[in-house]
């Protein structure tokens, strides 16, 4: 298994930063690191959207935790691997945010893979939790 983890403060309450981190089709707007996604239904337990990350291949993406307004996990399984990604919102009580976004590579596969890919998600982690605390500072 291998993980990597970004965690970065927003200047925004956590219902601001929720509603733009649940509106995936909106992602390629703010951050970089993505450059579609297509959802047929709203996003939701076991919905899944099609993704197509900088420096990787489409793929499906299946919600399996959603908890609104806290955090939703989805996961998505391609040559060998189970990648699991990590959408996190705490709140301070003051109004401000801390976000942690998470992939996390389980499988057989996951260790030879581990220094092919690990440039690409950090990278990827680095401009989503970035482009996300600007979109959520906007006014």
């Amino acid at each position: 298994m291998a993980r990597w983890e970004r965690s970065v403060e927003i200047d925004a309450t956590p219902a601001r930063v929720w509603s733009i981190m649940s509106d995936v089709e909106k992602w390629p707007e703010w951050t970089s690191s993505i450059e579609s996604v297509q959802l047929p239904v709203p996003l939701a337990l076991g919905a899944a959207a099609v993704v197509k990350a900088k420096g990787t291949s489409k793929a499906t993406w299946r919600v399996t935790e959603w908890n609104p307004g806290r955090n939703f996990t989805w996961a998505t399984s391609l040559r060998g691997a189970k990648t699991v990604g990590e959408h996190v919102i705490e709140g301070n009580g003051e109004g401000k945010s801390r976000v942690i976004l998470a992939i996390e590579v389980k499988g057989f596969m996951a260790g030879l893979f581990r220094p092919l890919i690990s440039k690409v998600i950090t990278t990827n982690l680095d401009l989503e939790s970035a482009g996300l605390k600007r979109r959520s500072e906007a006014a």
